[in-house]
């Protein structure tokens, strides 16, 4: 495969700016599945994101391949771009999750992670759009912290509060988990995004 040498420096950050929209409306959309389930949108609109996301992670790695200049160390950008795709796998997955287990309504607590959730995507996918001038970006990365935190809480107290029900089955108690970790795993991965673009911006700032 031949490399250019004619810098494409713009495609990368459009490309990183279109991750960053995909997995905010891939949380919208998960959140609206939550909030109305069982008679919310069918889990196919939330895997058309996932399969986008996918398109735009493949496109990405096909310009580092081609392009002798990159914005950033490829390094960064191949760690960046897995874990936002994390972001939308893991928020696809817990989507999945509730047909599934064909949970009867969902949690509280569930749609309280997804409301964060949201929140976290909005400011990555702001960040990502500022990455070309890498300003205003701190505050981003802090919001997206902060919603991690809040989420951390969340999940010890729903996890808590399942045990502490003795009239929950421990069959039920065991998909809810495994429903609570994954939306948890969504944020930790906005988390992990934010800590590669905090990098990103020390180290070319």
């Amino acid at each position: 495969m031949r490399l250019s040498l004619i810098p494409r420096r713009q495609d990368f950050y459009l490309v990183f700016a279109e991750l960053g929209q995909n997995a905010h409306e891939t949380a919208l959309l998960v959140l609206e599945r939550f909030v109305s389930f069982p008679d919310s949108i069918d889990h196919g609109k939330v895997k058309d994101l996932e399969h986008e996301g996918d398109r735009l992670t493949a496109q990405l790695y096909q310009l580092m391949n081609t392009q002798y200049v990159t914005p950033f160390d490829r390094d960064d950008i191949q760690n960046l771009a897995r874990a936002i795709d994390d972001v939308v796998d893991y928020a696809e997955r817990a989507s999945e999750l509730l047909g599934l287990y064909r949970v009867e309504a969902p949690m509280e607590q569930a749609i309280e992670q997804c409301h964060l959730l949201v929140g976290a995507t909005e400011h990555l996918a702001a960040a990502l759009g500022n990455l070309r001038n890498l300003r205003g970006i701190q505050r981003h990365i802090a919001g997206i912290k902060s919603r991690e935190d809040d989420g951390d809480r969340v999940v010890r107290d729903a996890v808590a509060a399942l045990f502490e029900d003795e009239n929950i089955s421990p069959r039920l108690i065991i998909q809810w988990k495994d429903i609570f970790e994954t939306l948890e795993d969504a944020l930790d991965a906005c988390d992990t995004s934010g800590h590669l673009i905090s990098n990103i911006v020390v180290k070319n700032a």
